[in-house]
């Protein structure tokens, strides 16, 4: 576990300011009831909170933990055994697997509770500033505390693997990140192959016998076809930059080279049957756009 002892040094936080929280412990004590209630109506903001908070039983206990924390928070007595406490707060939430931004959030609704009650009650601004200061303090060193669980889990994941397994790993991260490069640069060539296929197709319009009706639809699909090659392009520069990969991105690909095909097929009366294909295939694409869509939403 973390050694807490400096703690309270790196952050400053002074006698004087602990006293300062311990004087607003009752009046913040009287706000508990309220803070709880808010306290959940920001919660289930979250939408998977019901994952954790399973039924009544644990609703209750959970509620009653929060509101011991909250009135706690003013304690005025931060030795090692409250930064204890703290952690094994934070162990237990890295073994339900609650999500780091949950706890953030949690916290910036209680920063913000507070500070918006002193706020509407104080008389000595000198006072008022010094009160406002100690509790972003111990605010942020409850938020430090809980979250050196999660970086000591994953800590302790990677150390308990062999030599062999780190080697491994970390060759694996490299090659991956060559993967990443590789993908990118080809998508740069996709999206000029899609200009060159959009100069073709003006091309024949302008200098063959195709038909303008027949050359337009093929100019539109061609230019959808480079629109969802630049948005691959935009999603890879995401990824590389750390976030997520979006795989609709693809699916987005693959129905614009279908609908291209479409627009060609349509003025033939011979492609009836490709067009009840391909029209099928794009269906399904758009389902499972939609889907993937979807999951994103809900994480």
């Amino acid at each position: 576990m973390q050694q807490y002892s400096d703690l309270k040094a790196h952050y400053k936080f002074s006698e004087e300011e602990a006293q300062l929280l311990k004087d607003l412990q009752p009046r913040m004590a009287e706000l508990a009831d309220t803070f709880i209630d808010e306290f959940y109506d920001h919660i289930w903001g979250f939408g998977k909170t019901a994952q954790f908070l399973k039924n009544k039983e644990i609703i209750t206990h959970h509620r009653k933990k929060i509101q011991e924390w909250f009135i706690n928070l003013f304690c005025g007595n931060y030795d090692i055994s409250y930064f204890t406490y703290l952690y094994k707060i934070g162990e237990v939430h890295v073994k339900i697997g609650l999500p780091t931004h949950y706890v953030n959030s949690a916290f910036n609704f209680v920063r913000t509770f507070i500070l918006q009650n002193i706020e509407d009650n104080f008389q000595n601004k000198e006072q008022h500033i010094k009160e406002i200061k100690a509790i972003e303090k111990i605010i942020d060193m409850n938020l430090d505390v809980l979250t050196s669980s999660y970086r000591e889990e994953e800590l302790s994941k990677f150390l308990s693997l062999s030599k062999f397994e780190k080697t491994i790993l970390s060759g694996l991260k490299k090659f991956n990140s060559y993967i990443n490069f590789f993908l990118a640069g080809a998508l740069a060539l996709v999206a000029f192959f899609a200009i060159g296929l959009f100069c073709y197709d003006v091309y024949l319009l302008f200098f063959s016998n195709i038909g303008i009706e027949k050359g337009i639809l093929t100019v539109l699909g061609s230019l959808l076809i480079l629109w969802a090659a630049l948005e691959l392009i935009h999603e890879e520069i995401h990824h590389l930059q750390g976030k997520g990969f979006a795989i609709s991105a693809f699916i987005m690909l693959a129905m614009a080279a279908l609908i291209r095909k479409i627009l060609i097929y349509s003025l033939s009366s011979d492609k009836a049957d490709d067009l009840l294909v391909i029209g099928t295939v794009i269906v399904g694409l758009s389902i499972a756009y939609w889907l993937v869509n979807a999951k994103k939403k809900s994480v």
